[in-house]
């Protein structure tokens, strides 16, 4: 699998603190997944690898969310198999519409596994 430069960066940046960011709605605990702009019919979560990535998005429809860590942990214990059986695609530092890579649930989360540290 070649990794893209994107990917490369999410990679590096989570590695250290063994942590990613998504957006979560406090009150409902609701987290912020989007339709895919690559594949019809099918939702993309986006993930960032740092937390300051992920704030940059706390506006607009978004401006009551804010950034929650998901460990590496807990995204191969929890996470995976529930978005799995949803069908959920993962967005990879998530810019907007016009840049965003889309990347397989279970590809990501082989790529992911290179730098979980066990």
């Amino acid at each position: 699998m070649s990794q893209t430069v994107s990917l490369q960066t999410f990679l590096s940046d989570v590695k250290p603190h063994q942590v990613m960011w998504a957006l979560q709605e406090p009150t409902s605990e609701d987290w912020v997944i989007l339709d895919s702009i690559n594949f019809e019919k099918t939702d993309v979560m986006p993930l960032w690898s740092t937390k300051e990535l992920a704030q940059k998005h706390c506006c607009d429809e978004w401006a009551e969310y804010q950034p929650t860590a998901i460990s590496l942990a807990d995204w191969f214990e929890f996470w995976l198999a529930d978005l799995n059986e949803d069908g959920v695609i993962v967005g990879v530092n998530w810019q907007d519409n016009d840049d965003c890579e889309e990347m397989d649930l279970a590809e990501f989360s082989l790529e992911l596994a290179t730098v979980e540290a066990l």
